[in-house]
């Protein structure tokens, strides 16, 4: 009726991956990996809304999860070590939330949630080592303290079950300025490592906790002069707890004492602390003229890093987590007589040096990194009318060079890889809506 609404959803989705990948992008076979993956999940959702025109309208709803993802991954090393990982996670998950507004007068408005999740998860997995790059007859054995060729074997499930809330105020100051503050939870569910090597470090084959953040946040929303220019300011401060990692760890294979093979593996940090400002803006100076942009601070830090049995928080950074960040966009658009319009825009956006990829590093060593760096993005677009459009777009016009992740394997191969993001680019697009 007027005032109910039921909404379900139904969704699945699959894929199948054959890729190869080559750490150490040599010819030689020092790190070269061939892999399969492939996932399917099939998700239900029921919905409820409710909204009468009055004081109070919100929406409770059921939500069910079914899924499995995994694959085989097959390693060569150097061309004398030979592994062979293969795994899938059984996921079931149903969860039951509710986000209800009030307003409590007609200028304060409180909206309140929560989001019960239960989920469990089943991992099969079963990681062996052979003796050549034909990946079919096995290994005496996998490392030097591991007898057999197996370097993991389990079939494990686990649980997780989680509550988060969320509680926040809004206050509409004049009807162009608002003020708010908020309060929320967010949840992701731990597991396990299918490319766990538990021989060599037998913690790798238990499950991994999961990760939860407190979040606060403060903020205003306010339009100035006939609204032809606005401002939104955000500070928020969120606490880290079981921060999930996905990283590579170095262990001895032939007992030498050096750390000569590695694999990927999954850890909890500790807890960390992520706090900033947020500063949107968006002025039209003219009917033609749009001027936008945004500024951001941000500081991020790990409170407990443990390595080892040891505290080493100080010595990490989060990854791509830049101090500075902005951008700066300035757009020009008019109306044509035949009832379409033409616009430009150009854009630079900037942020300052980051750490570009997840890894333990201890001190005295370098993780891979970017400098600050800036891009400059520029488009122009016709609309002939309503139905054709025709758009010149570029990307990256001063082609800078910038690192966006990477590999460090240097510990185990000697290999630091980086991966770049996308040069000069221009498109040409015709659009027609009808």
């Amino acid at each position: 009726n007027d005032d109910w609404a039921v909404k379900y959803i139904l969704a699945k989705r699959e894929s199948d991956t054959e890729t190869n990948i080559d750490f150490d992008t040599l010819p030689n076979k020092v790190a070269d990996v061939k892999a399969f993956y492939s996932d399917e999940q099939v998700t239900n959702e029921l919905q409820v809304n409710y909204d009468a025109g009055g004081r109070s309208r919100g929406v409770v709803g059921l939500y069910f999860f079914d899924g499995w993802a995994g694959g085989q991954v097959l390693n060569n090393f150097f061309n004398a070590s030979f592994g062979d990982t293969q795994g899938t996670v059984y996921t079931d998950q149903w969860a039951l939330y509710a986000d209800w507004t009030f307003d409590l007068t007609d200028r304060l408005k409180l909206d309140v949630g929560a989001r019960y999740t239960d989920e469990r998860k089943h991992a099969v997995v079963l990681n062996r080592c052979y003796t050549d790059a034909t990946f079919s007859t096995l290994a005496v054995r996998c490392a030097a303290n591991n007898p057999t060729p197996i370097a993991a074997n389990f079939d494990k499930r686990i649980g997780f079950q989680n509550t988060s809330p969320k509680v926040s105020l809004d206050y509409q100051v004049t009807p162009d300025i608002m003020v708010y503050g908020l309060a929320s939870r967010g949840f992701k569910s731990g597991g396990y490592n299918i490319r766990a090597q538990a021989t060599a470090v037998p913690r790798s084959a238990e499950p991994f906790d999961d990760e939860s953040v407190d979040s606060y946040e403060i903020g205003t929303k306010m339009a100035f002069m006939d609204q032809t220019l606005f401002l939104n300011l955000a500070a928020f401060h969120n606490k880290y707890e079981d921060i999930q990692l996905s990283v590579f760890t170095s262990y001895d294979s032939n007992g030498d004492g050096v750390n000569d093979a590695f694999f990927g593996d999954f850890t909890n940090a500790g807890s960390g602390t992520v706090e900033g400002v947020e500063v949107e803006y968006q002025w039209l100076p003219t009917k033609h003229w749009l001027i936008s942009g945004n500024f951001a601070w941000l500081d991020a830090k790990y409170d407990e890093f443990m390595y080892a049995g040891v505290n080493i928080a100080d010595e990490q950074e989060f990854t791509n987590a830049p101090e500075f960040s902005g951008a700066l966009n300035v757009e020009w658009r008019t109306p044509l007589s035949n009832g379409g319009d033409i616009s430009a825009r150009v854009g630079y956006s900037y942020q300052s040096d980051v750490v570009a990829t997840t890894e333990i590093v201890r001190t005295g060593a370098l993780p891979i990194t970017q400098d600050g760096y800036g891009l400059v993005n520029a488009g122009v677009i016709w609309r002939l009318d309503e139905n054709w459009s025709f758009s010149l777009q570029g990307t990256n016009l001063a082609d800078k060079e910038y690192r966006t992740t990477g590999y460090n394997l240097n510990a185990a191969l000697g290999v630091l890889t980086g991966f770049y993001g996308a040069p000069r680019q221009y498109s040409l697009a015709v659009r027609y809506d009808f």
